[in-house]
């Protein structure tokens, strides 16, 4: 896996992150950075983080403790086409998982995935991300426990 930094998305690296794009056959399947940075000033339990490699953001990635279910969620997470199919997205997932996982009071993390996006489906099932049964909208509900 390369290796990545998660980073707050901040006053110097807003439009970088902004700018990052997941190309256009990806594009039904995840929010443009700009949305979801704004749907964080809102919601104020998501943490946007910008993936690193070095000095260079190759990615985005925003999660909570979600207000409703008191349960980690993903809500996004991408990869700039330039960056695509190098293991940035897995070294990200990894990472995030490592961090909620230190949290004893909470055993699980969901995230739901439309499930036209092969890439993201495999990448989740790999990690041991199941379906469990519920749907939102067109994304499929998966659950990691541990």
């Amino acid at each position: 896996l390369p290796e990545i930094q998660l980073l707050p998305v901040s006053r110097d690296n807003l439009w970088e992150v902004i700018s990052l794009d997941v190309g256009e056959k990806d594009r039904d399947f995840v929010l443009g950075n700009a949305e979801s940075i704004a749907q964080s000033y809102v919601q104020k339990e998501l943490i946007p983080l910008v993936i690193y490699d070095g000095k260079t953001p190759v990615g985005f990635l925003m999660y909570c403790i979600d207000a409703d279910d008191g349960e980690y969620w993903l809500y996004r997470l991408m990869v700039d086409q330039k960056y695509q199919g190098r293991g940035y997205a897995r070294a990200a997932m990894t990472e995030i998982l490592q961090t909620v996982q230190k949290d004893k009071k909470r055993r699980r993390m969901f995230l739901g995935v439309d499930t036209k996006s092969e890439a993201a489906v495999g990448l989740y099932r790999s990690l041991g991300f199941r379906f469990d049964g519920q749907v939102s909208g067109k994304e499929s509900i998966t659950v990691l426990e541990w």
